[in-house]
């Protein structure tokens, strides 16, 4: 078996079900998981009837390059939705079976073995950037992000010889769990960093479409890239999805987009890797990249569930606002683990800890005493959740 297997730490949602294994929930209260980030809005009709209409196309083969209309599409959202212009879909795009599997491939594509091999990814994190920095042979490097650092990662941490050393950054903006946004200069400033020290820039932005102001749509890199110049988008690669733009999770589409020369030897290793996405679903994903108006309906049934939860919680529970994003990260007034048990034995409330997205670095978990909440319920249960959290608040 590959040693490196064993450097894997258990997920994030089986440290949950170890946690509550000793706990019989309040059976008086009907349950609600604010836990898992899975989008549970309706999908769009439009697009399930683009898969029904072409089910005869699974008597072939699919491209992993994907089809030129897929590709077309996606290089037409993104130049839109980013401002873009140097953009072209036979170099700069692949399509991709939603960013989890690409964030983890892409790691195995662009890291060289070799004894001082450095991944660096922020601290909480998606899991999947620490699995893919082991499995490639690199060590990850993880930057905290704190209320200090306005919950974005601490760049101003890294010495030369780190920047030297790493070879990937995992970007997450908006951010998985803490919903902060890294601005525009911050970004130019990455993309800079990024061509002096060779780094490779992976920069995950499938949160980018659930934000508040419909006049500040969050920044992104392949933008950064081209605002200072780098319209080869050199060393930076963008992954997106529609698993929560359009809430088409179990689809499994997104795309990756940037650098060609990266583009292609990912290319490569996904025709190695087998993962072409099914002609259904690339036809389905033209429509829905094609469409904004159900991301609009999408976005205003998270504000809608922000501003009741944020009412609930006012005064009695310390959650910051986030930049964009579906999560809440809020203080708990005891050990996050403990007040999770609490709060599932007595309200039926599942939530997750924050210790379990993050790991231990500069002497500190900063997801510790932090707990995230996805407002993914219908507003109902949202509500209803809120409510029994703070209920939870006054026992404990």
């Amino acid at each position: 078996m590959n040693p490196q297997l064993e450097l894997l730490q258990t997920y994030p949602f089986e440290k949950l079900r170890q946690l509550f294994a000793d706990i019989t929930p309040n059976p008086d209260k009907r349950p609600i998981s604010l836990s898992m980030g899975e989008p549970r809005h309706s999908s769009p009709e439009f697009v399930l009837q683009q898969i029904a209409a072409n089910l005869d196309k699974l008597s072939s083969y699919p491209a992993t390059r994907g089809l030129p209309e897929l590709r077309e599409s996606i290089v037409q959202w993104l130049s839109r939705r980013f401002g873009l212009s140097a953009l072209d879909p036979d170099r700069h795009a692949l399509p991709v079976n939603g960013t989890r599997e690409a964030l983890f491939a892409f790691a195995q594509t662009v890291v060289r073995r070799q004894p001082d091999a450095t991944v660096i990814c922020p601290n909480p994190f998606y899991q999947i950037y620490e699995g893919a920095a082991l499995l490639a042979g690199a060590q990850p490097h993880f930057l905290n992000c704190s209320a200090a650092t306005g919950f974005a990662p601490d760049f101003d941490a890294l010495t030369d010889k780190q920047w030297q050393q790493c070879q990937l950054l995992y970007l997450c903006s908006p951010g998985n769990p803490t919903g902060a946004v890294i601005p525009l200069p911050r970004l130019q400033w990455l993309v800079a960093m990024a061509q002096k020290h060779n780094v490779v820039i992976a920069s995950d932005e499938c949160y980018s479409e659930i934000y508040s102001d419909e006049s500040k749509p969050p920044p992104g890199l392949l933008q950064a890239c081209e605002s200072t110049g780098v319209d080869d988008y050199r060393n930076c690669i963008v992954f997106h999805s529609l698993s929560k733009r359009s809430n088409l999770p179990g689809m499994r589409s997104g795309f990756v987009a940037g650098d060609s020369r990266i583009l292609n030897d990912f290319l490569q290793y996904r025709t190695y890797h087998g993962c072409a996405m099914p002609l259904h679903h690339q036809l389905a994903s033209i429509a829905a990249w094609s469409d904004e108006e159900h991301v609009l309906l999408n976005r205003q049934q998270y504000r809608d569930k922000f501003a009741a939860v944020l009412a609930i919680f006012d005064g009695q529970f310390e959650a910051p606002v986030p930049d964009a994003s579906f999560y809440l990260w809020p203080r708990t007034p005891i050990a996050d683990t403990e007040f999770a048990r609490q709060l599932y034995a007595t309200e039926h409330v599942t939530v997750l800890p924050g210790r379990f997205l993050a790991r231990e670095a500069g002497g500190v978990n900063p997801g510790e005493n932090r707990i995230r909440l996805a407002l993914v319920a219908d507003l109902d249960q949202c509500v209803d959740a809120a409510q029994r959290i703070v209920h939870c608040l006054g026992r404990v």
